[in-house]
């Protein structure tokens, strides 16, 4: 064999690897062609005064008469495009609570061009969502529902919506990131992807490529107004829970045990507990660390709150809670989680606890450990809450909402962030004689 022919076959076989390491990106044709019947393009007209500032949403809004009139030229009101995707052969259409919030009239445009007026079945703000419905429509194909929590990181995923109301338009990327928190609500456990989303994509679907919806495109963040390869999509599992309810009651009617909690480093802090509440009746008290539900370990304070929200009403659970070192049971009864009208207010009392930065007179006059930190109570005025709650002079504050307090000004600054907040609560770590303790104490 010659020298030449010699190289020419390790050429060969070097550029047939290199051949087969090249990926090959998929096409995604065949999947969108079945897919697209089950997405809608939504359109709502609103008066004037209804019109609010949409921030980061996807919904396209705009007082501008050049765009008004590019989509309505002969209607005066304001218009609002998002999108959707149907649930049932029925008529029944998902999307977003911001894309028909206010609506005075709202249009469903399915894939084929044809049109109809849509009521609004239910809306929950908690989680942006709404359902819709068109009557009276024959040939209607649903999306299928998959599975969000078995999603990965790095798994493909189709987004269809109709961006800057272009029509029904597909973007691909990938999941970026699960269970992101953007301060949306009280539920945020956003799907993260750097698939194109516009406005106008509000409340489509986020299809796998097993054709399943794992999201509903929610939100971007974004600085120009149009995506900059961060969206948001909100679970398809949480959704089922929030469609299923407004199918059957018009509303959300969620579980509710009167905790409000917090991550911390020991996992999930209770930082109060409603007055007369289950979780109240059951023993659970502020500071208690929540290590478990019904025998599950339990960590992500929003997950929690979720899985207490979608509990059967008058159900019974177990929390396991560590306290002081001891870890116990509580049952606590699901109840309905009371609307905001009636859910139990907290009335402010005149707080006035005087502090110090610990000083040597100080650790003598109330006889403290030489080297503990935090700030030391000097006053306590007699009909505060604080007195009430069995703090006097001495304590030590070491930390406030789970964060370490080392002087006067970290302690002024977190009840300033408290005041600031409707006058909150404060979660107090109290060092009395060495022995630690929580305590709640009203602003």
């Amino acid at each position: 064999m010659t020298k030449k022919l010699v190289l020419g076959l390790i050429g060969a076989i070097f550029c047939g690897q290199v051949a087969k390491a090249q990926p090959v990106l998929p096409s995604f044709a065949d999947l969108v062609e079945k897919l697209q019947p089950s997405v809608v393009n939504i359109s709502t007209t609103r008066l004037p005064e209804d019109i609010e500032q949409e921030d980061d949403k996807l919904g396209i809004i705009s007082s501008n008469p050049e765009i008004q009139h590019f989509f309505a030229p002969h209607n005066p009101e304001y218009v609002s495009l998002g999108s959707g995707f149907i649930v049932d052969e029925s008529g029944y259409i998902v999307t977003n609570n911001h894309v028909i919030d206010k609506a005075q009239e709202i249009t469903v445009t399915l894939s084929d061009d044809r049109q109809f007026k849509a009521d609004i079945i239910g809306t929950d703000e908690k989680t942006d969502l709404a359902l819709i419905k068109i009557n009276n429509v024959t040939s209607l194909q649903s999306a299928q529902l998959g599975d969000s929590d078995a999603v990965r990181v790095g798994d493909w995923i189709l987004a269809i919506g109709n961006p800057f109301g272009l029509g029904g338009s597909v973007t691909a990327g990938i999941v970026s990131a699960k269970s992101r928190d953007i301060d949306a609500g009280s539920y945020d456990n956003f799907i993260q992807t750097d698939a194109s989303i516009n406005q106008g994509s509000s409340g489509g679907p986020m299809f796998n490529l097993q054709g399943e919806v794992i999201g509903i495109n929610s939100a971007i963040y974004s600085t120009s107004g149009g995506s900059m390869g961060i969206g948001f999509a909100a679970p398809i599992n949480l959704a089922k829970f929030v469609i299923s309810e407004l199918k059957t009651k018009g509303k959300v009617e969620r579980g509710w045990v009167g905790l409000k909690i917090k991550a911390s480093s020991d996992g999930i802090i209770v930082t109060s507990v409603t007055d007369n509440s289950p979780a109240q009746k059951s023993g659970i008290e502020a500071g208690d660390i929540i290590s478990q539900l019904n025998g599950h370990p339990v960590a992500n304070p929003k997950l929690f709150s979720r899985q207490i929200a979608e509990s059967k009403l008058d159900s019974e659970i177990i929390i396991e809670i560590s306290r002081n070192n001891q870890k116990t049971n509580k049952t606590l009864k699901i109840e309905t989680m009371p609307t905001p009208k009636e859910a139990p207010t907290i009335i402010p009392s005149v707080e006035q606890i005087q502090v110090s930065n610990i000083t040597p007179e100080l650790i003598t006059q109330f006889n403290l450990q030489p080297d503990i930190q935090g700030v030391v109570i000097t006053n306590v005025s007699a009909d505060s809450d604080a007195a009430q709650k069995g703090l006097k002079a001495g304590d030590v504050i070491s930390a406030i909402d789970n964060n370490s307090i080392l002087t006067v000004e970290d302690f002024n600054t977190h009840v300033s962030e408290a005041k600031r907040a409707n006058n909150r609560p404060l979660l107090l770590l109290i060092n009395n004689n060495n022995e630690p303790h929580f305590a709640v104490v009203k602003l």
